[in-house]
């Protein structure tokens, strides 16, 4: 059995967790966006949607940041636990997926003159979101192993 956090890890982790609940309101506040009325104003619909997926694309890269930095949870956890190098691996892997999703998303809404097909942007979105369901859980387990600490995020 590996040791469990020490006091910096502590640290990262509790800023993870803290990230972890603002990644989630990003989540929430794209659902909303996309469940939103669009008949009658396709632009103004677009517009919440933009809105929202702008400030989930900030929440991922500060995401990644504190993930996949030199300093970041995934070399503390491949340090102290080698083994997990194949969960790392694929949650870094999957970086590059959700963030293909996103700029997918973002074209669709972005400030262009074509009114969106609100079906198209309500697919991507809700694939996205899935994708990152599946991530956070993932991600999830992975701390739990790395630390047996449960970094929660939903407060």
């Amino acid at each position: 059995m590996e040791p469990s956090a020490t006091t910096s890890d502590a640290d990262l982790l509790e800023e993870l967790r803290r990230h972890r609940a603002e990644l989630r309101e990003s989540m929430s506040a794209l659902e909303g966006a996309l469940a939103g009325p669009a008949v009658g104003d396709r632009d103004r619909w677009a517009q919440r949607v933009h809105v929202a997926a702008v400030e989930l694309a900030g929440d991922l890269r500060q995401h990644v940041d504190l993930t996949e930095a030199p300093d970041g949870l995934h070399r503390e956890i491949l340090a102290a636990s080698p083994r997990l190098s194949g969960a790392v691996a694929t949650l870094t892997h999957e970086h590059v997926l959700i963030r293909g999703q996103l700029d997918s998303l973002l074209a669709r809404v972005g400030p262009v003159e074509v009114i969106p097909d609100v079906d198209r942007v309500r697919d991507l979105g809700t694939a996205l979101l899935g994708r990152l369901v599946r991530h956070r859980q993932r991600g999830s387990d992975l701390v739990y192993e790395a630390y047996e600490f449960d970094i929660g995020g939903e407060t």
